[in-house]
């Protein structure tokens, strides 16, 4: 899903700068063609920062259309699910099975009796619930699913949660959440005396290949204040369980 919204005078673009390029086109090799790390080498986003906490391995920045497919306005969390299924495929946890295209992704929640059949072939966005499904099913990796009720304090809360996340079992995050519907990818926690960032890997760019400078440049892979989200808006946190 697509939103922009001017919270705390930062302006987030959730997808809208690029919506009217035409359709991509990519190499045959769709893992050449996908940045890997996209954050490696952001700079903190605090001088004084008391705890930071990251990924550990490595994750491809899936996006808008990265295959060929126009998937504008639904396919976000598709994508934020293929970026985590990208984790787990560069570290081996769960088998070699490579990430799913969003036809297997749709498959797998029809398999497991969460959609009717009419998904197939549909543009029915999915959120933390339906990723928590796919990634049990097609890697067999439970996930615990976080209720955050506003993007205010308690979202500043969930930062500690965050932290012990990474710490403990070092996969991306998905978040998602009603107002602010976007599919985000949460790749790591920043805490300091003027509160927490999160390093948000936005999976709604839609254009030709971008670098890893360029995606940080035009903000696509950036840190993100937590006081910058939707102060009304309730989120979903999708922790995967995996293993350091």
């Amino acid at each position: 899903m697509e939103k922009t919204g001017k919270v705390t005078g930062e302006l987030i673009d959730w997808g809208e700068r690029l919506c009217g390029q035409d359709k991509v086109t990519i190499g045959s090799n769709l893992k050449d063609t996908l940045v890997k790390n996209a954050h490696d080498g952001l700079s903190k986003p605090l001088a004084d920062c008391d705890r930071c906490s990251l990924i550990s391995g490595e994750c491809l920045y899936y996006h808008y259309g990265c295959d060929g497919q126009d998937d504008r306005g639904w396919g976000c969390g598709y994508r934020t699910v293929q970026t985590i299924c990208s984790w787990l495929f560069s570290g081996s946890q769960s088998g070699t099975r490579p990430p799913p295209s969003l036809a297997e992704i749709q498959q797998a929640l029809v398999t497991v009796g969460d959609k009717p059949s009419s998904l197939l072939g549909s543009r029915e966005w999915i959120g933390t619930y339906e990723a928590a499904l796919v990634l049990d099913q097609l890697y067999d990796v439970p996930c615990r699913i976080s209720h955050v009720r506003s993007g205010g304090s308690e979202l500043e809360q969930a930062a500690e949660e965050l932290h012990h996340h990474f710490l403990t079992r070092g996969s991306p995050v998905m978040m998602g959440g009603d107002r602010d519907n976007s599919s985000k990818g949460i790749l790591g926690v920043c805490t300091g005396k003027q509160g927490s960032y999160l390093l948000i890997m936005d999976p709604h760019y839609y254009g030709p290949a971008l670098d890893k400078e360029s995606l940080q440049r035009q903000g696509w892979v950036a840190w993100k204040r937590v006081s910058s989200l939707d102060q009304c808006s309730f989120y979903n946190l999708c922790l995967p369980q995996t293993k350091m």
